[in-house]
């Protein structure tokens, strides 16, 4: 009894190590290791509440990490790289800035499709990071545009934590290492997307967001900030961001894919002087390099009361006024230089 109990044992270990090395990704192109695990293959049940409207949606990543439905990485051209202001996780994707983009490009019946590859917290560290660690794994995925919305997480280094998409633990390493090739554990996770959702509930009420509130354009903050000089905590902001984006820089020159950057604001526009001066910054960057830059922070005058739902993030509405400021400049730059 007990040696056909231990055979039993042997024959269905042996099995389940069969299934893996047959149909798992642990010698596969598509073996992600440790990265991105907290971002792939999900499925939330979102209940969401943004200025006394409701929505429940499904908050999907892919099996590449990427928001959205699967797709064919080959059929990728244009890449949209961002923090949370572009991953839009507590909107429905129709209404997030690329959603609203790519509703544009669809009516106005252009090929273009944008792939959000944004993620919470990145910083222009993160981008950088995505190009070793992320995009390497991806099979025949060889975009031609990558836009990158930058200027809020990279104002302040408390973001920095979100640029490394791994665990720091060896023990949380193996985990993921793990769940991120185990055939058997990503059918299991399949199933528990389609049947039991992880639910996650918001609510946003921008009302006290908008107490005393005051528009700063792109001309005031001019008057604002420029004239005043840089403190010592200003001047390594703007230095380790310099650093950055030549990091970038050199990515860009060894994937020789074209770059487009776009300058952001924040509810207030450019009232924070920290924002201001990367935004500047990042305007003298692309000019010297000739790369295209869409300056949002200089054309979007028309944000109300209403447009955020905090400092950060748009609401429904703002989302869109940002995407139909871009979509022209955007499909301009897309269409000149697709060929």
């Amino acid at each position: 009894m007990k040696k056909t109990l231990v055979i039993n044992i042997v024959i269905f270990f042996a099995l389940i190590l069969f299934i893996e090395c047959i149909f798992g990704h642990w010698f596969k192109e598509s073996n992600f290791g440790i990265y991105m695990r907290s971002e792939r293959n999900r499925n939330d049940l979102v209940n969401v509440s943004i200025n006394d409207k409701k929505f429940t949606f499904y908050y999907k990543r892919n099996f590449y990490a990427f928001r959205g439905d699967e797709f064919d990485p080959s059929d990728v051209k244009v890449v949209f790289e961002g923090g949370s202001t572009s991953n839009e996780r507590f909107k429905p994707e129709e209404y997030t800035v690329v959603g609203n983009l790519n509703r544009y490009f669809k009516e106005n019946n252009s090929e273009t499709i944008i792939y959000n590859a944004s993620t919470d917290g990145k910083t222009t560290r993160g981008y950088v990071n995505d190009f070793l660690n992320w995009f390497p794994k991806i099979p025949n995925f060889n975009p031609k545009f990558f836009v990158f919305f930058i200027g809020v997480n990279d104002r302040e280094f408390q973001f920095d934590h979100y640029d490394f998409k791994f665990p720091r633990k060896l023990s949380k390493k193996l985990r993921d290492y793990i769940k991120n090739n185990s055939i058997i554990l990503e059918m299991t996770k399949k199933i528990e997307n389609k049947y039991f959702p992880h639910k996650k509930i918001a609510y946003y009420d921008s009302k006290d967001l908008y107490k005393n509130f005051v528009y700063v354009n792109f001309e005031e903050a001019k008057k604002k900030h420029s004239e005043i000089d840089l403190t010592e905590d200003e001047k390594n902001l703007l230095l380790t961001f310099k650093t950055r984006l030549n990091n970038l820089k050199e990515i860009i020159k060894e994937k020789k894919f074209i770059p487009i950057f776009i300058t952001q604001v924040k509810f207030d526009g450019l009232a924070e002087k920290n924002l201001f001066l990367i935004n500047q910054e990042l305007k003298k960057f692309s000019k010297s390099n000739n790369f295209d830059l869409i300056a949002l922070d200089e054309l979007i005058n028309n944000m109300e009361i209403g447009d955020f739902v905090d400092e950060l993030h748009t609401s429904i509405l703002g989302s869109e006024k940002i995407a139909m400021t871009l979509y022209p400049r955007l499909k301009k730059i897309l269409e000149y230089k697709k060929n």
